[in-house]
């Protein structure tokens, strides 16, 4: 059974955009897409998951985080 798998080759590493195939060895089949053709398939960042939970807003477009009195461009 044929299956696709995507993932972009970067000076000779692959990262998947998918899971990961779950096989130890297989025949592959490749097709090369040019980074400028395909900039649908470039990996998007993410941010570590050592700094997860670790963010805090302070503020948001209804309250802002500090009193208008404190805005030097308003006053």
């Amino acid at each position: 059974m044929l299956q696709s798998y995507q993932a972009i080759y970067d000076h000779g590493h692959l990262t998947w955009l998918t899971d990961k195939p779950s096989v130890e060895e297989a025949r592959v089949i490749v097709t090369l897409l040019p980074a400028e053709e395909a900039p649908a398939l470039k990996a998007k960042r993410q941010p570590s998951p050592r700094i997860a939970g670790q963010g805090k807003i302070l503020g948001d477009i209804i309250a802002p985080a500090a009193p208008i009195e404190d805005w030097e461009d308003l006053v």
